[in-house]
């Protein structure tokens, strides 16, 4: 019975020596956090070892992520698929209809977010300068010259093709107006008023020809052959010809001293402002100019942008992960961790492979102590 208890006994020491043991190995991994001096010596085994070797596990780490965790072929894999590629263009395409095509901020509040304010008394002002501008230039040229030189030639062409027409019309006018009864009452009035106007020569004239409505029927029957008369046309159209000529000669300026440029200015500047609306257009929301976007959009911009953007990520996704230096940020943050986040990180991961260690320990410790007890008892009883 003696030797049993020894036994247990031996069991129990060395499971306790051998569980210490290993559970003292591992917190040494981390403990103390900081080496430890007794004056200027320093204490063995102080700091920890990953304490210690920290510089190392973080260039270590570094490696491993650029290596192994982050590599091209790992992204490409992961990211740069057909599938994702599709995910991203539907994203992309719900945030374009959401924020923007289909949005209720006026075209007013867009351009309030890209910074651009006063914009309607802006374009106004605008639109008046160059109207004042171009309605300055194209009077300047009007009244720079002679109506020969301003007005377009095939307009002046027209003009005086329309001469044959224009005496043919006077003439007929005339007739028409020499055989009326008011021409009649018209030359009646001009007889008498030459006869008066004559005295005594007036009255014996009058005499003469008797009754002045007979006076009247002559002079209008001779007015009626001087009209229809060849003759007629060619002096009046020669007449009309040469004045035309003429007008061709005269200054522009002439021709519109008259004209009210400041009132045609304004009108048309008062015009301008009223078609362009400036302010109505731009309380409309996109959609309401452009209601089929979010259909064009999602059938010609966001399929070409994501295949874009993917084919772009596909050519510069190693030079890119070269120039992020991943190595070098996980080395520069796992510097700057406090070692007992070090610490955390690792026993959050391997605390309960750690404690299987522990106990394994015990375990371990506990068969050496039956060994022990066992070759103490036979080397006894031999």
């Amino acid at each position: 019975m003696d030797f049993i208890w020894t036994l247990l006994f031996m069991a129990v020491i060395g499971a306790v020596i051998g569980g210490f043991t290993n559970h003292l190995a591992i917190k040494m991994l981390f403990r103390p956090h900081e080496a430890k001096y007794i004056g200027s010596w320093r204490l063995p085994f102080t700091p920890g070892l990953i304490p210690k070797r920290r510089d190392e596990l973080a260039v270590q780490l570094g490696r491993t992520v650029t290596n192994y965790l982050v590599t091209p072929d790992v992204l490409r894999n992961k990211l740069l698929t057909p599938e994702m590629e599709r995910k991203a263009e539907a994203f992309f395409q719900s945030k374009l209809e959401e924020h923007v095509l289909q949005s209720d901020k006026t075209l007013h509040d867009w351009l309030q977010v890209a910074g651009a304010t006063d914009i309607v008394d802006k374009a106004e002002q605008k639109l008046d300068s160059l109207i004042d501008a171009q309605l300055m230039s194209a009077r300047t040229k009007l009244t720079s010259g002679t109506i020969e030189e301003i007005v377009p030639l095939d307009w002046q062409e027209r003009a005086r093709a329309h001469i044959p027409e224009m005496t043919n019309y006077i003439l007929k006018q005339s007739e028409q107006f020499v055989d009326s009864d008011e021409g009649k009452v018209m030359f009646q009035k001009l007889i008498n008023d030459f006869l008066e106007s004559k005295g005594t020569l007036g009255g014996m004239l009058n005499m003469f020809f008797g009754d002045s409505s007979s006076l009247v029927v002559k002079v209008q029957r001779e007015a009626l052959k001087f009209i229809n008369a060849p003759g007629t046309y060619n002096l009046l159209h020669s007449l009309i010809d040469k004045e035309f000529t003429k007008l061709q000669k005269r200054p522009m300026a002439e021709l519109l001293a008259g004209f009210n440029w400041d009132g045609l200015f304004t009108s048309i500047k008062a015009y301008a402002n009223k078609e362009l609306a400036m302010n109505s257009r731009l309380d409309k929301t996109i959609q309401d100019y452009w209601p089929a976007g979010s259909e064009w959009t999602a059938e010609n911009l966001t399929p070409k942008v994501t295949q874009f953007a993917f084919d772009q990520a596909q050519k510069q996704l190693e030079q890119s992960l070269k120039k992020l230096k991943l190595d070098e940020i996980v080395k520069e943050q796992v510097d700057s961790f406090p070692v007992s986040v070090l610490e955390d990180l690792v026993l959050g991961i391997s605390r309960r492979e750690f404690k299987m260690i522990t106990v394994l320990g015990a375990f371990l410790g506990g068969i050496i102590g039956i060994v022990q007890g066992l070759i103490v008892f036979f080397t006894n009883y031999s």
